[in-house]
């Protein structure tokens, strides 16, 4: 997490601060701005990697940058090594923020052909840097940032990570529009969490409804990856206890086009839909399928479609009550409970979801809540409930969430819970890096090794909770509604003893007033 690091922190507010003064105050342009930045940067080192990559395999590999181009709206013809971040940085000034906004930015839209999904959500897009000065600095600072990541790879044993992730999370704790519309970046070590608890597999559909910058469909293909890689388990656990792995011998240009196609996204923003496809690029993802459509309206149809769905859906507003898509039964138009049927849906018959609910959704009494839970339990395999407390959307928001691992089409007999009450994190908005992982590799072992016969002590983190029960309850599914608290009877001595205890300590009090008295005389 790039909050852990000081000094990563440091250079993302100088960046920010640059682009504030520079002119650029809406905190979105300021973002996409970045962005476009850090995507130049990755896009040559991940370029000059696979070339000397297939140098050594001996492996064909074209790069991005051979041959010419034209720029739109010119006959002139540019080498496209002159189109490189490590080219174009060296130039003067002035001759650089020409060649960047009528050369490079250009190139980079139109990188994926006419028909891809990034050059047609790039269409829109401009590049705005006003000031060469601005843009030598932006410049130099991503330099020091990548240089950071790079080290704190090295000192971690983690490939990179999500860095335009990363920046986004720390914008927007930096800005007072954080969370707009609800939405909000999902802590990392929590996709990961989910992930590991749905494990996702090779050639499964995989899709986020509301996927803002694309963190758990990176979280999902990095996964998969990771099962992939024969070495995963010489390497070292990241700061949350998950091995992760961005590279795989066994991810071969077939293999990596089946990722590729499988893997859907949508997000109502066009701005977000343009950061998700530019954060899964630089990570590797050449083609990725991210799309702008409002998941939840009527122009939306992919029911049935599947293995996975894994969200972070936006829950703090609702929608027009004629937008809604028709297939939409629940009687609400609150976007939390809409997104749970959209979600149960999408899915194929034996596909499963993992995804995050305010806690509001788990003991909501109106007629809208009840129905959502009981179709998770009645027309589902609803298989955890797990609590999260309410400081891990800090410092964005301090509401308390759940996630729920659910199955279509299974039948639930028993749902088990579980208390998460410590993710590795501070709880307060700075979310310092605690010792240990929290609760997470406990979730993820408890919830592999989940035993019916064991899971009995409703007194403890962890239980199992028979459907009977649950749908007595309203399908009530808090965790604190069947946790049984123990309560230790507790021995007072008489008022007389506890007295003569206050006198006693009185005594000893005004002693030692006495002799500090005679000492100071």
């Amino acid at each position: 997490m790039l909050l852990n690091n000081p000094q990563l922190k440091s250079l993302i507010e100088k960046l920010w601060d640059r682009f504030w003064s520079g002119g650029i105050a809406n905190p979105l342009t300021a973002i996409e701005q970045i962005t476009y930045l850090l995507f130049m940067k990755r896009l040559d080192d991940l370029d000059l990697k696979r070339q000397s990559d297939a140098e050594f395999t001996k492996e064909p590999y074209t790069s991005k940058y051979e041959g010419q181009y034209q720029p739109p709206g010119t006959k002139e013809k540019v080498d496209k090594q002159t189109l490189r971040w490590s080219q174009f940085k060296r130039m003067p000034a002035d001759e650089m923020l020409q060649h960047v906004q009528t050369k490079v930015f250009p190139f980079i839209k139109d990188l994926n052909g006419e028909t891809a999904p990034f050059t047609r959500h790039m269409a829109n897009a401009v590049f705005i840097i006003p000031k060469s000065s601005l843009l030598v600095e932006a410049i130099g600072i991503i330099e020091q940032i990548f240089t950071e990541i790079e080290k704190d790879a090295e000192k971690g044993g983690q490939a990179f990570q999500d860095i335009q992730g990363d920046v986004y999370e720390m914008l927007l704790s930096e800005i007072a529009t954080a969370g707009k519309n609800g939405q909000f970046r999902t802590p990392r070590h929590i996709i990961k969490l989910i992930c590991e608890l749905v494990a996702p597999q090779l050639g499964q559909r995989i899709c986020d409804p509301a996927c803002g910058t694309g963190g758990f469909l990176l979280g999902a293909y990095q996964y998969i990856v990771t099962q992939l890689d024969k070495e995963k388990d010489k390497k070292l656990p990241d700061e949350d206890g998950f091995i992760r792995s961005s590279v795989s011998g066994l991810v071969t240009e077939q293999v990596k086009e089946i990722l590729e196609q499988n893997l859907q996204g949508y997000d109502f923003d066009a701005t977000m839909v343009r950061l998700g496809l530019m954060n899964l690029m630089m990570h590797g993802i050449g083609n990725p399928q991210i799309d702008s459509k409002d998941t939840l309206s009527k122009s939306f149809n992919e029911d049935g479609q599947y293995n996975i769905v894994v969200a972070n859906p936006p829950f703090t507003g609702s929608i027009d009550k004629g937008d809604i898509n028709e297939t939409l039964k629940l009687p609400t138009t609150k976007t939390e409970l809409l997104f749970t049927e959209r979600i149960f849906n999408m899915l194929k018959m034996g596909g499963t979801a993992g995804i995050i609910v305010p806690q509001g959704v788990l003991f909501g009494a109106g007629r809208a809540f009840v129905e959502a839970r009981k179709k998770l339990v009645e027309e589902a395999e609803l298989k955890a409930v797990i609590t999260m407390p309410s400081g891990v959307f800090k410092p964005y928001a301090g509401v308390s969430t759940a996630i729920l691992i659910f199955t279509k089409g299974g039948q639930t007999e028993h749902v088990w819970f579980y208390d998460m009450q410590n993710d590795g994190y501070s709880l307060d908005d700075k979310r310092t890096k605690l010792d240990g992982y929290g609760d997470l590799q406990n979730i993820v072992t408890r919830y592999h090794q989940r035993n019916l016969m064991k899971d009995t002590d409703l007194s403890s983190k962890c239980f199992y909770v028979p459907k009977a029960e649950i749908a007595e309850n309203k399908y009530g599914l808090s965790f604190n509604h069947y946790k049984e608290n123990v309560f230790k009877e507790i021995e007072y001595d008489s008022p007389k003893i506890i007295i003569d205890k206050i006198t006693t300590i009185e005594t000893d009090i005004l002693n030692e007033i006495k002799a500090l008295d005679k000492i100071l005389q």
